[in-house]
């Protein structure tokens, strides 16, 4: 029997179905993400929540002349499905292939690219005030989730929004989720005003019983008279007013009846934005995701756990970085976790619960985050921000002004940094090396597996400086992890193999790749020193020094972009020291975003895998051991 899905080109196709039909089509939806996303990887649980809501937008609205506005954009997998890319969808998350956020480059459809939360009023305002000007007609629709919507940056462009009243609509998402449970006040204002199913219910059945009497009517009338009062009374909506919004919600964000009718009569407000408050149940039609919509969030293609040589299960940095954190805190009462709304994908999920008055999540609010640690540093407290690095990028004032310049001992804890796969261009974590290193009085470490990263973060809570340690993701390369933490000198570098023919200075992840590369070129008769440079700021100065005096051959290799990374400041190091024949040759990423394809692939684009430092390495050794001949034979 062939699929409604099957027949949906394009949202024009969506507009002519029998709106009896739209509950199967939302039930093949879900079928087709669920078997795909298990396969693939992806965001699976979000994008299951907002199906009905979906396709009661291209059913309402005329995209892409009006424009949608993903915010985060994970769970705009359905969205992708109705305009145009439904044959395409297999390539979800993959090198080529569909990116698991809305993208400009992709789709006439993807009216924003996205990636980070609580981005979407403010773009949608700044589209709205585009056409206004333009004197153009057509809606713009911004869709927050009810844990974007506490980010900072949503706040400011609710209270602007208000004040220009435009001509803008507002979907707030309100599953109770963002990836973990969401939390705050504003959190608490929606637990009062959310959909309760057991209210709703009664509230039909009795609009049905009253409806068989002649005077039901008018009884209902004036019930729901008295119900507006009451509500206005024990649901703060008054707060959305008060912003300039007219607010419509609580709506079932499963019937997409109800949606359509609420969509409609937004479409009429012309002279104020209004706020469509949706409640949905996260990973909605897929009872795993629905049981544990926190691991359904995002997750990995299937595969085979990694194991050491012991056969023992290899743990994840960020279960290195838990444990580490939890043990060290357990010793040291002054240790305190902040994160923004990520205890769980920082495995802080066993620290919340032993210790919770020494965890503090505050939110998708990293700007608050990294101030809020700088308050607790002032009292003397060693706070350790966790945020995934492309995250941090949102704090860098704040790392500078709050942090930095009073030179506050805050640990920052950077997951994901370097290249982290299908997540794509968003959320690759590229850039830190560079953003953090320009800044005074900050350290910045990179280990070179999972033993060096318990080390390295002992060695942060002591230093007493504001240092960062940035570390993969994934798991380990399966090191044993030594059960003594010890401090790590601040600013040395150790030799892992010598060398005279070049040396490879690396850092993070690229250590390990970097002496599989000397190892196989060791087999082709070249001698290749492995530097693990795990301090990127401040540098081993002298070792590198006598290295480059002694080979004239040195490779930097970074998971970074090039500007500004380890081989910037190696190059500008040898620049003023005035090392003469010295030859260098930076690996890491060019000045551009990286695409979404898994790590191994991408590690093997830029040359940062073993192959391809091993051919980067040769390439150079033997280029200029011609340049050398060349100037003798010229001299002859």
């Amino acid at each position: 029997m062939p699929k409604i899905l099957d027949s949906i080109n394009s949202p024009s196709d969506l507009k002519s179905i029998d709106g009896s039909s739209l509950s199967e089509l939302a039930a093949e939806i879900r079928e087709e993400m669920v078997s795909r996303v298990t396969a693939n990887g992806g965001h699976l649980a979000s994008s299951l929540g907002v199906v009905e809501l979906t396709i009661a937008l291209h059913r309402v609205f005329d995209c892409p002349k009006d424009k949608i506005v993903w915010d985060v954009g994970h769970q705009s997998y359905a969205h992708k499905l109705i305009t145009g890319r439904r044959e395409q969808f297999s390539t979800l998350r993959q090198y080529g292939g569909l990116s698991g956020f809305t993208c400009r480059d992709e789709s006439p459809y993807d009216a924003f690219t996205t990636g980070h939360a609580s981005t979407s009023i403010s773009a949608a305002i700044g589209m709205a005030s585009a056409r206004d000007i333009a004197e153009e007609s057509f809606h713009v629709i911004a869709v927050i989730g009810d844990g974007a919507i506490t980010g900072g940056m949503a706040l400011e462009a609710l209270n602007h929004a208000g004040h220009l009243g435009k001509r803008l609509i507002v979907i707030l998402n309100d599953n109770g989720m963002s990836i973990s449970p969401t939390v705050g006040a504003m959190s608490r204002l929606f637990s009062r005003v959310r959909f309760d199913r057991r209210y709703y219910q009664a509230s039909e059945k009795s609009k049905r019983l009253l409806s068989r009497f002649s005077m039901g009517k008018h009884f209902w009338n004036f019930g729901q008279k008295i119900k507006g009062s009451l509500k206005k009374i024990i649901m703060p909506t008054t707060l959305w007013e008060e912003f300039g919004f007219a607010y419509s919600g609580p709506i079932d964000g499963h019937n997409i009846n109800e949606i359509i009718q609420a969509l409609e009569k937004a479409k009429n407000y012309t002279h104020k934005p209004a706020l469509i408050h949706l409640v949905t149940t996260k990973g909605k039609g897929y009872a795993p995701a629905e049981i544990d919509a926190v691991n359904f969030h995002g997750i990995s293609p299937k595969g085979s756990p990694k194991k050491n040589g012991s056969g023992q299960k290899v743990p994840s940095y960020s279960q290195v970085f838990a444990e580490t954190v939890e043990m060290m805190a357990k010793g040291n009462p002054k240790i305190a976790v902040i994160t923004a709304a990520m205890p769980d994908g920082y495995g802080l999920g066993h620290m919340q619960s032993v210790m919770p008055d020494r965890i503090f999540d505050v939110g998708i609010c990293e700007q608050h985050a990294v101030t809020f640690a700088a308050g607790l540093a002032a009292q003397g407290m060693t706070p350790i921000v966790a945020i995934y690095s492309t995250f941090l990028q949102r704090a860098f004032d704040q790392i500078i002004h709050d942090v930095a310049l009073p030179k506050l001992p805050v640990v920052f804890a950077l997951d994901r940094g370097g290249i982290v796969g299908e997540d794509g261009k968003t959320h690759q974590g590229i850039f830190d090396l560079s953003y953090l290193s320009l800044i005074p009085n900050m350290i910045v470490a990179s280990p070179k597996d999972e033993n060096e990263l318990q080390h390295l973060l002992y060695t942060a809570t002591l230093c007493g400086s504001p240092m960062a340690v940035r570390y993969p993701r994934g798991t380990g390369i399966g090191v044993e992890l030594e059960h003594e933490l010890k401090e790590i000198p601040i600013g040395s570098a150790e030799t892992l193999r010598t060398g005279d023919n070049a040396a490879i200075l690396a850092t993070g992840p690229s250590v390990s790749a970097a002496l599989a590369a000397s190892e196989r070129l060791s087999e082709r008769g070249y001698r290749v020193a492995v530097i693990n440079m795990r301090f990127v700021k401040p540098l081993d100065e002298q070792l590198i020094l006598d290295v480059a005096r002694e080979t004239k051959n040195i490779i930097s290799v970074e998971e970074n972009v090039l500007s500004g990374g380890l081989g910037s400041q190696i190059a500008s190091l040898l620049h003023r020291s005035d090392v003469r024949g010295v030859h260098l040759k930076c690996l890491g990423i060019p000045d551009e975003f990286v695409s979404h394809g898994t790590q191994a692939e991408l590690r093997s684009l830029y040359h940062l895998d073993a192959n391809g430092i091993q051919t980067e390495v040769q390439r150079f050794i033997e280029a200029n051991r011609l340049m050398k001949l060349d100037l003798i034979s010229s001299h002859v």
